[in-house]
């Protein structure tokens, strides 16, 4: 089985890659062990974040480093064992954070961020799965009336980027999401984003996304990954079936996995992985949850999904491969329990899932230095789903030649080695 391009993974990233590859007239054949969507996209809270310009740094205050130090936290956990594995990449990580260099990958970014909904859009029409789709914006709530002063005057100073945004008192957002009124608790605000979309199936939407893709004449195969070799004029791999695939070029876009192939050819790029967790619950009383919620104090996020209310946790540093521990979502159901009128819960076990991240908060999307025709696009962290389709377009823009919509040198590997 001949292409011009090899794919692997059939994510978000993978999906949207391929798609974009397609529309430039390249025959692309897509290859994952599982179902499309079925890994890290499957998972996530079913943010398209247009409103989160800023990326996610690591905290400067010494306040907040000991806060997470003592690992009592709800939003932020980690394993005592692997933290001195990590703690190198942990330390890159937090020198990336300095105003400074927070500030050029906010600029960098920034582009992607803004093409979010607009080649997001374009998909999902394209797929027919608007019935997927919200675009009613989502919340983030307060219940410290100082800490919403400070998210009110943030969100302020985002104004040069155009946002949406709603600032509503805590009888407002009480009234905008009548099943938080029950609580005892006081909602001091909430800051009502508007320019996001939510999605209540994010897997429905990836898988979606790849029949319009084979509609258009792609191909999706079983195969592993990590048995691509290098030939002398491409690349080739085995499929589940026993057929080969050969191609002129390849794709690595497998989220946490990307390692596999990374690392097999020779490149040390410090990706790491934040765990993270998910559970369905029923509702079990009052107005049905209308928007996606975020807890900014606890880390969690409510969202109204297919299968129930979502539940997702923050993030867990522990080993990729380590069991799954319940301790940080027991903690947010604890406290969403206390706000929210939370049912039974719909799994039996709940989901866990990795963020593949690198310390400057940017994905690498562009050519591996060494290879010809082998292509990097991963470690999208917390915005896999808000950046698949616009860094599929800036990848494939990359592979054809030409103008780009967004400078491609801030996501090159390179800039690692």
């Amino acid at each position: 089985m001949k292409t011009d391009i090899l794919v692997l993974g059939a994510g978000i990233v993978g999906v949207s890659a391929a798609i974009h590859l397609q529309d430039r007239g390249r025959s692309v054949v897509l290859a994952d062990r599982g179902e499309p969507g079925g890994g890290t996209s499957y998972g996530n809270a079913g943010l398209i974040e247009r409103s989160s310009v800023i990326p996610y740094a690591f905290p400067r205050q010494f306040k907040t480093i000991a806060k997470y130090a003592l690992n009592r936290a709800s939003d932020v956990r980690y394993d005592p064992f692997y933290l001195p594995r990590i703690a190198p990449w942990l330390a890159r990580y937090w020198w990336h954070s300095s105003p400074a260099n927070l500030e050029i990958s906010t600029r960098a970014l920034l582009p992607l961020v803004e093409a979010s909904i607009s080649e997001h859009d374009k998909l999902i029409e394209r797929a027919g799965a608007s019935r997927l789709i919200r675009s009613d914006g989502w919340i983030s709530f307060y219940k410290d009336t100082r800490r919403f002063d400070a998210a009110r005057a943030e969100a302020a100073s985002l104004s040069k980027y155009g946002l949406a945004i709603r600032i509503l008192d805590g009888p407002a957002f009480q009234a905008l999401e009548p099943a938080f009124a029950a609580t005892d608790t006081e909602i001091a605000g909430a800051i009502h984003w508007l320019d996001p979309k939510t999605v209540i199936d994010p897997q429905a939407l990836t898988a979606a996304y790849a029949g319009a893709f084979t509609a258009s004449g792609g191909r999706i195969v079983r195969a592993d990954a990590a048995m691509l070799c290098e030939e002398k004029n491409g690349w080739s791999l085995a499929a589940e079936d026993g057929s080969i695939l050969e191609a002129r070029e390849v794709v690595v876009a497998l989220g946490p996995q990307s390692g596999l192939i990374f690392r097999k050819f020779g490149y040390a790029l410090p990706m790491a992985v934040k765990r993270g967790y998910h559970r369905h619950y029923a509702q079990s009383g009052g107005q049905p949850l209308g928007h996606s919620v975020v807890d900014e104090e606890a880390g969690y996020v409510l969202a109204p999904m297919a299968r129930g209310i979502r539940l997702t946790t923050g993030i867990e540093f522990a080993a990729p491969d380590a069991p799954v521990n319940t301790i940080q979502l027991g903690r947010a159901e604890t406290m969403a329990r206390a706000l929210f009128p939370l049912g039974d819960q719909v799994e039996a076990t709940p989901w866990l899932g990795l963020r593949p991240c690198l310390p400057d908060m940017r994905p690498v999307i562009g050519p591996a230095p060494r290879h010809a025709g082998l292509w990097f696009s991963f470690g999208h962290a917390h915005h896999g789903l808000t950046l698949g389709p616009a860094g599929g377009r800036l990848l494939a823009e990359q592979m054809v030649g030409g103008e780009t919509f967004a400078d491609p040198k801030p996501f090159h590997p390179q800039r690692f080695l």
